[in-house]
């Protein structure tokens, strides 16, 4: 099992990451949320999706949301993710198969800074997407250091095969979350989301 690591501060390369949470609602019928995760992931077909992954999340550990299921995905261009986000199929999906069981949805754009590696990401990765909400009024100094400090994450821990960092570019949807990882940073945020989720093969997606 490889370990890839998702963070959320700048711009700067070529892949866009694009991450969705979601709350589905207590009362919701275990086969149509089979449906949602079976559909999302059909969606890996479309021309403009590089990876794309939808599923469970094995743990969640941020205390002001409880969310339950993810999409990950990735993307050449923001002119492509704007394009799948409009496509009739995903937006035929949305409609039929994600908002009738869902309560509450947090989305995530980010450019990666000095990306490396391959773009998908394999059956069996493990994954942990850590989301950081700033304090208002921050200046560059202090975006710096949080920058500086979730940079050097993957030298410190040898089991990260990829890491990516970078800064939400549509905060519509992201609840005031841009940046990631807590570490030396603390005085400078408000709130963090701490998912873990594993890559599972699209055949076979258990809820």
């Amino acid at each position: 099992m490889s370990a890839v690591t998702q963070l959320g501060v700048k711009t700067s390369g070529t892949l866009k990451p694009y991450c969705l949470y979601r709350s589905i609602k207590m009362s919701a019928d275990p086969s149509k949320l089979t449906a949602m995760v079976n559909n999302l992931n059909s969606l890996t077909s479309l021309n403009q999706v590089v990876h794309l992954s939808s599923g469970p999340l094995i743990r969640d550990r941020s205390s002001s949301f409880s969310f339950t299921h993810i999409l990950h995905s990735r993307y050449k261009s923001k002119s492509d993710l704007a394009d799948y986000s409009a496509h009739p199929d995903h937006v035929s999906v949305v409609r039929q198969y994600v908002l009738p069981v869902v309560d509450d949805i947090m989305a995530v754009d980010w450019v990666p800074i000095e990306f490396s590696g391959p773009t998908g990401v394999p059956p069996g990765s493990a994954m942990r997407l850590t989301f950081l909400k700033l304090k208002e009024n921050l200046g560059e100094n202090e975006k710096s250091q949080v920058l500086s400090a979730v940079g050097g994450i993957k030298e410190k821990f040898s089991g990260i095969e990829q890491l990516t960092v970078g800064e939400n570019f549509s905060p519509g949807r992201a609840k005031g979350f841009s940046i990631e990882q807590k570490e030396k940073v603390k005085e400078f945020l408000d709130g963090a989301v701490v998912v873990d989720y594993a890559v599972l093969p699209t055949q076979s997606m258990p809820i």
